[in-house]
């Protein structure tokens, strides 16, 4: 595989993952910190750190609405619930193993 063919598999892939977490609202930001380390957030931090190198301009919010499909607050209007006392305390037993993000 040349270099250009594993781009274009990493950006085809990327795109299934924003799909089906697109889909998957019934899965909270939480849940997906608590089991996977990361999350909506995560993923659109990553993808606002990257556009910045193509676009400078380019800013979280748009990142934001790319990975969620829709602005935050009406992610959060629609689709957020509140955390579990129990889900929190899981956040932070698990924080160590979350994923850094650099530049934020």
């Amino acid at each position: 595989m040349t270099k250009e063919q594993q781009t274009r598999a990493e950006a085809a892939a990327f795109r299934a993952l924003v799909a089906h977490l697109q889909q998957r609202t019934d899965v909270q930001n939480i849940d997906l910190m608590n089991l996977a380390g990361f999350c909506r957030n995560c993923l659109s931090k990553w993808y606002s750190a990257a556009a910045k190198i193509q676009d400078p301009d380019f800013d979280y919010a748009q990142a934001q609405h790319f990975v969620y499909g829709m602005s935050i607050d009406d992610w959060k209007r629609d689709h957020q619930t509140s955390a579990s006392e129990e889900q929190m305390q899981r956040f932070e037993e698990t924080k160590p193993q979350h994923a850094k993000i650099s530049g934020y």
